[in-house]
Formats: C-alpha cells, structure tokens, sequence
C-alpha cells in the first residue's frame, strides 16, 4: 500500500499541506496531536477518495453503472479536488479522473446510442402490437382467439421499455381505443347472436310442440312425411342456446320416435293380420281352383259364390301378394263362367234351370196381383202390377235370347 503521508508536511504551527506540481498548498490545520497523526488523518480522507474512485472505476468498466451517472461522479470529484482537504497523490488522482472522463464520456455516448437503437426497436414493437390491435378490432370474427390474442399483446406491452412517455402515451391511446373497439364489436356480435337464438329458440319451441301433437296421430303416412318437413326445417333453424338447444332436441326425438315406435307396432300388427289373411285366400283358392267344373258347372258356380264372401271377409293381404293372388282368383273365375256359359248354350231352353227360375217368379209375381186385387189393395196391385211386367219382360229377353 501506498504511504500517503509523503505527499503532505506539518509546520511548526499545526499547518498541514499537501505536495503537488504546483507547489504545496494549505489543506488544513492540526492541534490535536503529532504532525504524524495529523497526516494520517488527512492521508485517511485521500484514501476515502481514492476507494470512491475504485469503486467508480470498477462499476463503469464492468458495466454495472450507469457512464452518464458515473461520468457525473468522476466530475465531481474531479472539480472538488483542487481544494479537497486531504493529503495524497493529487495529481495522480486528477490524472486517473481525467482518463475516467473520458472513458466514461465513451461509455455514455455508447450508451446513449444503445438507448437510442433500444427506443427504436421499442417503438417499432409497440407500433407493430398497435397495429397488430388495430387489424384485430376491425377485423377479427374469432373472438375468444382474438380475446386472448389481446391480452398477450398487453402482458408484452408491459415488458416493452425505452420508449418516450409522449410517444408511449400516443400509442397507449390507440392499443386502448382498439381493445375497447374490439369490445364493443363482440359484444353487439354476441347480443345479436343471442338475439337470433332467442328467435331459434321460439322457432323450435314450434317444431317440438307440433311434434308432440302428432306423436299421437293414426295416419300413418301424412303424419311420417310431416315429422321429416320438421326434421328439415329443424336443421334449417339456426341453433338455439347450447342448454337450450339440447333439451329442445330431446322432446323433439323423443315425439318423432314415440311416432315412429307406435307406427312400427301396428305395421307389425297389421303385417301379421295380413299374413294370416294370406293363408286364408289361399286356402279358399285352392279349394275353387280345384272345383271339378265339367261334372258339375252349377255346383262349381254355386261354391264359387260362397267362396266369393269368404274371400272377401278374409281381408287385405300383404300388398306383394295381392297381385298374383288376384290375378289366379280371377282366372278361377272365369274359368267357371266360361263353364257355365257352355252348359247354358247346351240346355234346351224348356230344360234351361234359369228359365224355369225366371218362369217361376212370373208365376208366382202372378199370384201377387191376385191376391191385391181381390183384397181391393189398390197400391199393392199397382205394384204387383209392375214387378209383373218387369219379370215378364226378363223372361222374355232370356227365351229369345235361348
């Protein structure tokens, strides 16, 4: 270590001074003690000082201080040292400062050009998320995205320093005008939204309730086809709220399929009335299309009668079947009537079953009148009198046609 103590002296009357370039110069008196403490107590203050500017020195090369600050420091004590009270190496000291100077007039013009290019890239990424804001308020339709897209814009805003508080303040006032923006346009979005839900809501609402009315209904057809124009105009309404939306579905399935579940069970009912209806006709069928028609013609003529009401009390049969059961049903038919007709053209008319029948109803039609008129029942006889005449005219379109 440096003994300071050299560069100062003690007269004789306690005045200290301190050795420099320039000469000595005053820098105190001392009565308390020897010259030798009153040295070393002046010699302590340079010491202060000089570990003043160590520590000045080391902040500012290390980076830790910062040059403008430090550059202050150094002038300070630069400018205090001429008339500092201390002893020690005084122009060993301006000279260090002096260097400090500059080294700390570098470091600060370093750093203020580092500030400067560190305000620039700071209002560009403030300008860039304003602008970014901006173009979001105007534009975006992804709300919570574009929510959330916002509000990190704002934590990064925040992170952002070195831009001027009149120009900061300048484009806070446009990220804070686009965010409110933002949040007036969603939330009209959003009214209007519930608006249109509201009115799906009252639309569906509708839907079910006519649902509902035709999960009751018997006709079948015009019913199924109404329920699949509401499952259509159901997917054409906008939707309704989500809670809303879920319930209204349910009632909306449950009508369709208490519908649809009802109608199952009696097709599969009416299925099986119609199948027993089936083997029924057939059966009847068989016993007509087995019928030995040339043996007996009047007598196939006659079953063909009774078996005409059995297949009619029978009832419907499965549509599939219908047509072919019909058409040999029809066949059978004629087969008889082309039986019967030939036997009719074999009969002499005084053997013909059929004119004897017709002669029979004149005769007795004959025995009605007589019996009016002797009874002296004028309406009876007036028509006694017209069955007569008309049975009369059968028979005799039937013998001349014999």
């Amino acid at each position: 270590m440096i003994d300071w103590t050299t560069f100062g002296r003690v007269d004789a009357d306690g005045t200290v001074y301190v050795k420099t370039a320039e000469g000595d110069r005053v820098v105190g008196s001392w009565q308390a003690g020897t010259p030798e403490e009153g040295l070393a107590h002046f010699a302590r203050r340079f010491a202060d000082l000089v570990t003043e500017v160590d520590l000045v020195e080391a902040r500012l090369k290390s980076g830790a201080a910062d040059a403008s600050h430090s550059l202050t420091s150094v002038k300070r004590i630069r400018t205090t040292l001429d008339e500092a009270h201390v002893v020690g190496d005084i122009d060993g000291l301006a000279a260090r400062l002096d260097r400090l100077t500059e080294l700390a007039d570098v470091k600060a013009g370093e750093a203020k050009a580092a500030r400067e290019v560190a305000r620039t890239e700071a209002l560009a990424r403030k300008t860039a998320l304003v602008e970014e804001a901006e173009t979001i308020a105007a534009e975006a339709t992804g709300w919570k995205s574009a929510g959330d897209r916002l509000k990190e814009i704002l934590d990064e805003w925040k992170t952002i320093r070195g831009v001027d508080k009149k120009t900061d303040g300048e484009l806070w006032k446009r990220f804070a005008a686009a965010r409110d923006g933002f949040t007036r346009r969603r939330g009209a979005h959003f009214a209007t939204l519930d608006g249109q839900r509201k009115q799906a809501q009252t639309a569906k609402e509708d839907l079910v309730k006519e649902a509902e009315t035709l999960a009751e209904s018997t006709e079948w057809g015009p019913t199924a086809n109404r329920l699949k124009d509401l499952m259509n105009e159901w997917k054409a309404a906008p939707r309704a709220a989500k809670e809303s939306e879920q319930k209204l579905w349910e009632r909306f399935r449950a009508a369709q399929d208490a519908f649809f579940t009802k109608r199952s069970e009696v097709f599969s009912a009416r299925d099986a009335e119609y199948k027993g209806n089936l083997e029924k006709k057939q059966a009847i069928l068989a016993e007509v299309e087995a019928l030995d028609i040339d043996a007996d013609p009047r007598g196939a003529q006659n079953k063909l009668r009774d078996a005409q009401a059995a297949w009619h009390d029978a009832g419907r049969v499965p549509r599939e079947a219908s047509v072919g059961l019909d058409r040999r049903w029809r066949a059978a038919e004629e087969r008889i009537r082309i039986a019967m007709d030939s036997a009719w053209r074999k009969t002499t008319p005084q053997d013909n079953p059929l004119l004897k029948q017709m002669r029979d109803q004149v005769a007795e039609a004959e025995e009605k009148l007589a019996r009016a008129q002797a009874a002296g029942d004028t309406k009876r006889a007036k028509e006694a009198e017209k069955a007569l005449a008309s049975k009369k005219q059968f028979l005799a379109l039937a013998e001349a046609a014999g």
